[in-house]
């Protein structure tokens, strides 16, 4: 036979030849480990997640405020670096830790304060804080949270915790919750301040998304193809929030009862003073108030627009950290979330002046599609991704990272 001129001769094959191009797989029977292995991505996570979770769970996790235009430009903006490699470096050791607000972190991202934890998989806020240990991480619990203070730090007695407030109407009970996570061992408190109202959050209102979830016809229906799910529901303790009222109603009614819309910068010097470890103040969105936080005293900001779940076109938390790191970088240290779903993402916000990333969505893909082993793949991922992107960029330690090494390239300007 001839191709293009050249006389290919052939042969039947020899098993000697073949013997090294066979190789069996093991035969594995765990298929949630399997399913597990295979993902690649946070992408690869969150479609598995999708699969094994009801729909109103998933979309709890996975939607964001009225059109969601606040999320998608966030994500958009991590695609839109442009990363600036230098060649011809020693890259045979990679460290990926320093310190975070006074204490050593493993890697440069922790686990973000989610709500609900407990009804996107059973193991919840517990699976989240085991890993988060072994990894050497933060673990940020809610005060939405499914698990208690006092739950949380025995199940990872040796693991760094913080704990997120949102501060409500009653403000001793909001310290009464304060001084429970100070007696449990956290060192770190966040306190949100992005949430005067609830965001309009559609999907949980057409899904009609309640604590604990109804059964209607629309919920068993979507059940069916979900067995497992349901089964642990309602094998395990009844789903309610762990630090706070049972509550039987939407999410949106229980949280337009809690949340002070009257809070201001005065209520932060008032927290301070009653908190014995590190306050940081999460949902910066402008550099003006920024530094307002910084002028109040506080230990650290993070840019964040709540993952896009407040308000619709809020500025992107990643556009805003070049200006915020240039003025105030050495005055405070700057965390940032939304939009993070790769390693890559998390090297870009460091070299931009960020000190630590917190993870939200990315962790709760993992915990869906397969509870603690998920949640620890998902941070396998990241790191991963994190250790590849420093090395291909040429750094050895995150220290080196700078502004040189990334550009923000950008779809949206003022007009």
């Amino acid at each position: 036979m001839t191709y293009g001129g050249t006389v290919v001769k052939r042969r039947v094959p020899r098993v000697n030849d073949l013997a090294p191009l066979i190789r069996f797989r093991k035969p594995r029977f765990d298929r949630t480990q399997r399913r597990l292995d295979e993902a690649q991505t946070v992408h690869d996570l969150r479609r598995i997640a999708k699969r094994r979770t009801p729909r109103a769970a998933f979309d709890y996790a996975d939607g964001a405020a009225e059109d969601e235009i606040s999320l998608a430009r966030a994500r958009q903006a991590f695609r839109d670096i442009e990363f600036h490699p230098t060649i011809l470096r020693d890259v045979s050791n990679v460290g990926t830790g320093w310190e975070v607000l006074g204490q050593p972190v493993a890697l440069p991202f922790a686990i973000a304060p989610t709500g609900f934890t407990r009804m996107m998989h059973t193991e919840g806020e517990i699976a989240g804080a085991r890993v988060a240990a072994a990894a050497g991480i933060p673990f940020s619990l809610s005060t939405l949270g499914t698990a208690s203070v006092e739950d949380v730090a025995a199940a990872a007695p040796q693991g760094r915790r913080w704990f997120q407030l949102y501060m409500w109407r009653n403000r001793d009970r909001s310290m009464a919750l304060v001084r429970r996570a100070a007696d449990a061992g956290f060192d770190t408190l966040l306190a949100t301040v992005d949430v005067p109202v609830a965001g309009a959050r559609l999907r949980d209102v057409r899904n009609g998304m309640s604590i604990p979830p109804a059964l209607t016809l629309r919920t068993v229906l979507d059940a069916v193809p979900r067995p497992r799910w349901w089964f642990d529901l309602l094998t395990t303790e009844p789903l309610a929030f762990a630090s706070l009222d049972r509550w039987s109603g939407t999410v949106g009614q229980y949280l337009d009862t809690m949340f002070d819309p009257s809070l201001t910068f005065d209520d932060l010097g008032w927290v301070k003073a009653q908190w014995p470890g590190k306050l940081v103040v999460k949902g910066i969105q402008t550099l003006d108030d920024a530094r307002a936080a910084v002028d109040c005293g506080v230990d650290g900001i993070v840019l964040s627009n709540h993952g896009g779940r407040q308000l619709d076109r809020a500025p992107v938390p990643f556009h805003l950290l070049p200006a915020v790191a240039r003025e105030l970088g050495r005055d405070t240290e700057i965390l940032l979330d939304t939009g993070i779903m790769s390693g890559a993402d998390i090297v870009a916000a460091i070299a931009l002046g960020a000190r630590c990333t917190l993870i939200g969505r990315a962790y709760l893909y993992g915990l869906m599609a397969g509870g603690q082993a998920g949640v620890r793949r998902a941070v396998e991922i990241l790191a991963g991704q994190l250790t590849r992107t420093m090395r291909l960029l040429g750094v050895t330690c995150l220290e080196e990272l700078s502004p040189k090494h990334v550009t923000q390239l950008r779809r949206l300007a003022p007009g």
